[in-house]
């Protein structure tokens, strides 16, 4: 199946699904009390994201001068990066790690790029235990699913059936509160940590003067997995560079604010490799730079300011396609608004055109993105050049150039009603779903009505 019929196939039934709209809703719901809450600890907000932008924008300007600094940086301190051009040869690079240290159990935090060169499935396909220890990733990971949304992977379930998920997975009981259930799943993973030989993790930022990498996390699950491993593993993206330390501290701000209306995240680390000096921490600290795919987004001279974002997931959850078809229907690691703006670039513009145009283009998204990236009119940009690589379907042709002809001369719009609503049917009646009434167009036109009115 295609990708397009298959991310329709999936709109369908999520729009369709009451109980699934209700959870959506509930939760982004939530979020907003907390995102209002949570952006009057900014004495100017606005000033804070026109910072945040300018040094998001500079960074992905000179992103090869950034991306050499923080290796020569991370050298210094002696550690180690390793890069990777796309999926594939991440995955080789850390099969070799494993293979080297004879490594039979891996603990992972929460990592968005794990998710999209498929790791988990990589290590478990060769034998080797793979933990999850973020909550809602562990949850995703024990149903077989997708994480539903960037930084509340489980938004979709609920109390009762992650209950019912967790008394299949760990003998939970079905009885148990939320709290009950996180303490049950730390019992699992707590005895983990210590006998895990590799600790992957994410990065939240890459500080590239420094060599250090930003985790910003609520459990302390990151903190844990680069700890105990004898070997800690960064896996991290091209974009993930800002120029200094000092730059962290608003972007931290931000990403806990927008993100989940917090003031800050509970656990801020700042961590690189083992100082001399150091009581305990890992003996190995090997950053992978994975490419796959952003360099054809970096060199769109107009979108490549959506390599910007900061992966706070505000665009989700003010999205009103996102709210009504969940994170599940993209089919693809990045959703939502900005996910539908890089994933053409990363896994190819032909194959997933369709997820540009998933937009009302009302523009929220652009307008509460603490970064200010344009995400709508990135959109649109998408749009525009999958026509102008010839992307377009041959009916899709016909209709825009049955609809200039159309709209190009008063007498063509001034035709009866019956034309043009053989013209809706013949065009868009098989895309506007069944779950809909097709709309009737009056019988008379504006102006029809307004020359019968005003004789003019």
């Amino acid at each position: 199946m295609r990708e397009q019929d298959e991310f329709i196939q999936l709109s369908e039934a999520a729009v369709a699904n009451k109980e699934l709209q209700r959870k959506v809703h509930h939760a982004v719901h939530q979020y907003e009390k907390a995102w209002n809450e949570g952006k009057n600890q900014f004495s100017n907000l606005e000033l804070a994201r026109e910072r945040a932008s300018y040094i998001r924008f500079k960074v992905i300007e000179s992103l090869d001068k950034f991306l050499i600094d923080f290796e020569a940086s991370l050298m210094r301190r002696g550690g180690k990066v390793l890069w990777a051009n796309d999926a594939k040869a991440a995955l080789d690079e850390i099969d070799q790690l494993v293979q080297k240290r004879n490594a039979q159990s891996i603990v992972k935090s929460k990592s968005m790029i794990g998710e999209e060169i498929g790791l988990n499935e990589y290590l478990r396909k060769k034998g080797i235990q793979v933990y999850e220890t973020d909550l809602g990733e562990y949850i995703v990971d024990q149903a077989g699913e997708r994480p539903f949304h960037g930084v509340t992977p489980a938004m979709h379930k609920s109390r009762a059936e992650i209950a019912e998920l967790l008394n299949q997975k760990i003998s939970s009981s079905l009885e148990a509160d939320a709290a009950e259930l996180s303490n049950d799943v730390r019992e699992v993973i707590r005895p983990q940590y210590t006998r895990a030989d590799i600790g992957i993790t994410g990065a939240n930022f890459l500080i590239a003067d420094s060599g250090l990498v930003s985790i910003t996390e609520n459990e302390g699950n990151a903190r844990l997995s680069s700890t105990f491993a004898k070997t800690h593993i960064v896996l991290a993206s091209i974009e993930k560079i800002v120029p200094t330390v000092n730059d962290v501290e608003l972007l931290m701000a931000l990403l806990a604010t927008y993100g989940t209306g917090q003031k800050l995240t509970a656990y801020n680390t700042i961590i690189g490799p083992k100082a001399n000096d150091d009581i305990d921490g890992p003996s190995e600290f090997i950053v992978i730079i994975i490419d796959n795919g952003r360099s054809n987004l970096l060199a769109q001279p107009e979108q490549r300011q959506a390599l910007a974002c900061i992966k706070c997931g505000a665009c989700h959850n003010v999205c009103p396609v996102f709210q009504q078809i969940g994170g599940h229907a993209y089919n693809t690691p990045y959703t939502g608004p900005i996910g539908s703006v890089v994933t053409p670039h990363l896994k190819g513009l032909d194959a997933y055109k369709h997820l540009s145009f998933a937009s009302t283009l009302c523009g929220k998204c652009t307008d509460i993105c603490p970064v200010k990236i344009d995400i709508h009119n990135h959109l649109l940009r998408n749009r525009r050049d999958a026509v102008h690589n010839g992307f377009a379907k041959n009916t899709e042709k016909l209709m825009w150039f049955s609809w200039k002809k159309i709209v190009l001369a008063r007498k063509n719009m001034n035709k009866g009603t019956s034309i043009k609503q053989f013209m809706l049917n013949s065009f868009f009646k098989s895309a506007w779903g069944e779950q809909r009434e097709f709309p009737k167009l009056a019988e008379k036109s504006f102006n029809q009505r307004w020359r019968e009115q005003f004789g003019a």
